[in-house]
């Protein structure tokens, strides 16, 4: 496969490129089952090879959706749509905040041509490419959006004539500098909200930044390089998907797909971490050639410095974005913190890939309100999860003890730390969400193929089981979990699934979804996920918008809002073809959402020129709060 044609892949498509794994995954072959929708639902039900038996109950506080699917709700529930617009329901307004290649400077408000693109000169002074999580924030009464640019579209951002792989140095930095974070000030004029150019508080955190690594992991020979033989300084965060915010308010931005950016143009080094992770080979953008910190043929560890969640303290854009190692290194989806009955900090987080892991931290020291805990996330105890059949969990220490690996192992190469202890594979753990008013937390599990058809990038087992029990998962589902005690640093939890996504107009069995799915509101790949400041919980998804076969009627990604409490789901909003919804935050009096839309196709918003991912306003007409 040509370099060109490695950028056309998705993330995951991407890796089993380079790490292609076996069809038969040592059980039975896959099977469409026989099962009606209403005994999958009501009753027990079997799936795979030696058929895990699960009880009545499972979709126990998913059964009250009303016939009419929005009596809940403020608002009317839209249809889906196939068009290359937004759309909101009857009385809401959407505008684009922002959009890649607008200034945050008066320096680039001439930046961005339709055409061309932005300049390698002022491509770290505009907001960057395919927005995704973001935060807001009150900065002495300014608000202030910290918010991800998670990867790069070469064949949009490079000169036509290089076919969307880099040939200089100069494009190389370009590319390096549309990813990253933007962190911005924003205010609300006459005509809405815009950014405040020329803020104090504006920044640009790309590839290049200077960082440093905190934590267990920070000065261990598995993280020095020639260029940092200390093994404590870092540059540049990259591929950050999701997002979270401290309890003391800073921002969490999380690391995913960075395997991807490193390749080599020598000979490989040895290590089962490389393979675990899919490093190797051909990077996606053509970093090494040019770059040798990303050829792992001469320096090894640089992979090892990337993969984990870092801190960005939002009021201060001298300050140093800090990688927090304790929390483990794995393709991060996003950081869910929540607030332990004895003080002390856990956070929850998703490895997004197919068959990995859901994993918490739950910090050795107690937090106070009112002060900085960012050193909290320096020292503690991480687990991987582990769902029973029969809707308990436990979450599993990896140690030592129970690893048979070293301590520093366990944080450089997580993964292969979980597969020890035998937690349970899941369908791309996405996003996490930590409901405010209630002690729960729910994981978007948003669709893996392989379930049932090939082991994951460890080799482990694959099978259906609890929280997974479809093969071939195309549409996903959300699983939620309740800690003992109501103690989110419980090591014991129940669970059951919130949603079970499907297309109740093609199948009638376990693939049309569980009672709460309907015609007027199915969907398909949970991706992010947020709750409001009331307890609803709003879904982003990112999945196939083809409108045909599996997903005839489900139209465009979209976003919808759910009630935890009676299971109904309604759709909100719905994103141009070709774009995924990602990241969701709200102004400071909760009547503005800021909804990001990442990869659009055809040239929306402008209508003209190049497609550009933005940052997208949307508020009642009324001016009633709406988060």
């Amino acid at each position: 496969m040509s370099d060109k044609d490695l950028v056309d892949l998705s993330w995951d498509d991407f890796d089993e490129h380079r790490d292609p794994r076996p069809e038969n995954n040592g059980f039975d072959a896959v099977v469409e089952r026989a099962i009606s929708r209403r005994g999958f639902l009501g009753g027990a039900l079997a799936f795979g090879s030696g058929a895990a038996v699960f009880g009545t109950g499972l979709f126990s506080s998913t059964t009250a959706a009303r016939a009419d699917g929005h009596a809940h709700f403020a608002f009317k529930p839209i249809a889906t749509a196939t068009d290359a617009a937004v759309h909101v329901p009857e009385g809401y307004q959407s505008q684009v905040l922002v959009r890649w290649g607008d200034a945050l400077w008066s320096e680039a408000d001439d930046a961005y041509n339709g055409e061309t693109g932005v300049g390698v000169d002022m491509s770290d002074k505009v907001f960057g490419e395919n927005t995704d999580g973001m935060e807001l924030f009150d900065v002495d009464g300014k608000e202030v959006i910290a918010v991800n640019s998670e990867y790069v579209n070469p064949k949009i951002n490079l000169p036509a004539a290089s076919e969307g792989v880099p040939q200089t140095a100069d494009e190389v930095q370009l590319l390096k500098n549309l990813q990253g974070v933007t962190v911005m000030e924003i205010a609300r004029g006459d005509n809405g909200y815009a950014v405040v150019k020329d803020s104090p508080l504006n920044r640009r955190i790309t590839h290049e930044t200077e960082m440093v690594l905190e934590g267990p992991l920070a000065g261990h020979a598995l993280v020095q390089t020639n260029a940092d033989p200390s093994g404590t300084k870092v540059k540049g965060t990259m591929n950050n998907c999701g997002s979270g915010r401290t309890l003391w308010d800073t921002y969490l931005t999380c690391e995913e797909n960075f395997n991807g950016y490193f390749g080599a143009t020598g000979e490989m080094p040895e290590g089962e971490g490389y393979k675990r992770y899919g490093i190797g080979g051909e990077g996606r953008y053509a970093y090494e050639k040019f770059d040798e910190r990303y050829d792992i043929s001469k320096e090894p560890n640089e992979p090892h410095r990337h993969g984990f969640i870092t801190e960005i303290d939002p009021t201060d854009p001298t300050s140093t974005p800090k990688k927090r190692t304790a929390l483990g290194r794995f393709k991060h989806e996003n950081a869910s913190m929540a607030h332990a009955r004895d003080g002390r900090v856990v956070v929850y987080m998703g490895d997004d890939e197919r068959g990995e892991y859901l994993y918490k931290f739950v910090s050795a020291g107690t937090w106070t309100e009112g002060t900085y805990g960012g050193d909290l996330l320096n020292e503690g105890t991480l687990y991987a999860a582990k769902f029973n059949d029969d809707q308990s969990g436990e979450w599993l220490a990896l140690t030592p003890e129970t690893t048979g690996m070293d301590a520093a192992d366990i944080l450089c190469f997580t993964r292969m730390a979980a597969s020890a202890v035998g937690a349970t594979t899941m369908d791309r753990p996405e996003w996490v969400a930590t409901n405010p008013v209630k002690v729960e937390s729910y994981c978007a599990l948003t669709n893996n193929k392989n379930r049932g058809v090939k082991p994951n990038a460890g080799g482990d087992d694959t099978a259906v089981n609890g929280p997974n029990p479809r093969e071939t998962n195309h549409y996903g589902q959300i699983v939620r979990w309740t800690p003992a005690d109501e103690n989110h640093a419980a090591e014991a939890f129940t669970w059951d699934l919130y949603v079970m996504a499907g297309n109740p107009t093609v199948y009638d069995n376990e693939y049309a979804g569980s009672d709460n799915v309907n015609e007027g509101n199915m969907f398909n790949s949970p991706d992010g996920m947020v709750f409001d400041s009331t307890g609803m919980l709003w879904i982003q998804t990112d999945g196939n918008y083809k409108n045909e076969g599996d997903f005839a009627g489900m139209g465009n990604n979209q976003m919808l809002v759910g009630d935890p409490e009676t299971g109904e789901i309604a759709r909100f909003m719905t994103v141009p073809y070709g774009a995924e919804v990602t990241g969701l935050c709200w102004n400071l009096d909760k009547t503005v959402a800021f909804v990001g839309v990442q990869h659009p196709g055809g040239q929306w918003p402008d209508g003209e020129g190049k497609p550009r991912s933005s940052v997208v306003a949307v508020w009642r007409e009324d001016g009633a709060k709406i988060g």
